[in-house]
């Protein structure tokens, strides 16, 4: 009876051990996976702090960027924000992470789609028509930026702090997450946005200078008949008219998707598209005027701006022309 009670009591003592030691794997386990979980997120916020600061880098200084050059990088930015959002999702949440992930998912699904129209909106807030409307747009998205800020700061970080301490962990914190530098709410602001903008050219002010934008309607010709802006000028057509219209390239970047839009007493709009106009190169595009029109009329040209163009004056020309 002796020995089979002492071999109990070892049998039992062995099976404690086992127990206490498959506890001691999981919880180690465990551990691990949170101090990995917050090593990811880490690392994720991180690189999201080098994207804030080389937007708001580009913002405060563009230094020698052309407004393409300036929007390509904007829209880098996007893609990386787009990348992080992706990797957020697909972190998953060990133990008692469940909570904290998904705020931190909506962290990033902000700052995305913030980011996201920001880069759509970019390129005509540098441009001429429509942007005082983007840059407003780009200012509110700049509060959805913020927010996330806020989720961030007083919700996730606090909360993903406190799992790792209920854990025992506590060399694995996860950083502070600011997008909009230093909290600085000057950036919800339009009037601050556009200025920003407006040392490019853009915001809907400035003069355009070095990597500027623009195109300029340079002559008109119905058959072969040289129109003359502020003149009347007769054509005589046998068979069907068409205008040509030369546009020219008067900014330092090629020029893609030009449209020229033709008119006849303002309606009857007729169009056509240039594909593609080098820096500095004048291009003709062939529009048939049908119907054609007859007895003395108001040929309206206009050629739409480009983003970044800010002097949009000479896209556009009204001639007179008698129909015979």
């Amino acid at each position: 009876m002796l020995r089979r009670g002492l071999a109990l009591g070892g049998g039992l003592i062995v099976l404690i051990l086992i127990v206490l030691g498959v506890k001691g794997c999981l919880d180690a386990r465990a551990n691990r996976e949170l101090s990995d979980y917050a090593r990811n997120v880490s690392q994720i916020v991180d690189e999201t702090e080098q994207t804030s600061k080389a937007f708001f880098g580009k913002l405060e200084d563009p230094g020698d960027l052309t407004v393409t050059d300036f929007v390509n990088e904007v829209n880098a930015d996007r893609s990386a924000m787009d990348n992080y959002a992706s990797r957020i999702d697909g972190l998953g949440a060990p133990g008692d992470m469940g909570s904290a992930q998904s705020k931190l998912e909506l962290v990033y699904e902000l700052r995305a789609a913030a980011m996201g129209e920001i880069a759509d909106k970019m390129s005509t807030a540098l441009g001429d028509a429509g942007a005082e409307k983007a840059t407003a747009a780009i200012a509110n998205q700049m509060q959805k930026l913020f927010a996330s800020d806020v989720v961030y700061e007083d919700v996730v970080r606090p909360e993903i702090d406190g799992v790792l301490a209920d854990n025992g962990i506590t060399d694995s914190d996860v950083p502070k997450s600011s997008f909009i530098p230093d909290d600085d709410t000057s950036w919800l602001e339009e009037s601050t946005v556009a200025d920003a903008l407006g040392a490019l050219g853009g915001g809907g002010g400035g003069t355009a200078g070095p990597g500027s934008h623009g195109l300029g309607l340079v002559g008109v010709s119905v058959n072969g008949t040289e129109l003359v802006e502020g003149g009347e000028s007769s054509v005589i057509v046998e068979e069907a008219a068409e205008v040509e219209v030369q546009i020219q390239n008067q900014g330092e970047s090629t020029e893609n998707g030009v449209s020229v839009a033709v008119s006849v007493d303002g309606a009857n709009e007729l169009e056509g598209d240039i594909s593609a106009i080098s820096a500095g190169e004048i291009s003709t595009v062939t529009i048939p005027l049908t119907p054609t029109p007859s007895g003395t009329v108001a040929l309206e040209i206009k050629v739409d701006t480009v983003p970044g163009e800010q002097i949009s004056e000479n896209n556009e020309a009204t001639y007179t022309v008698t129909f015979e």
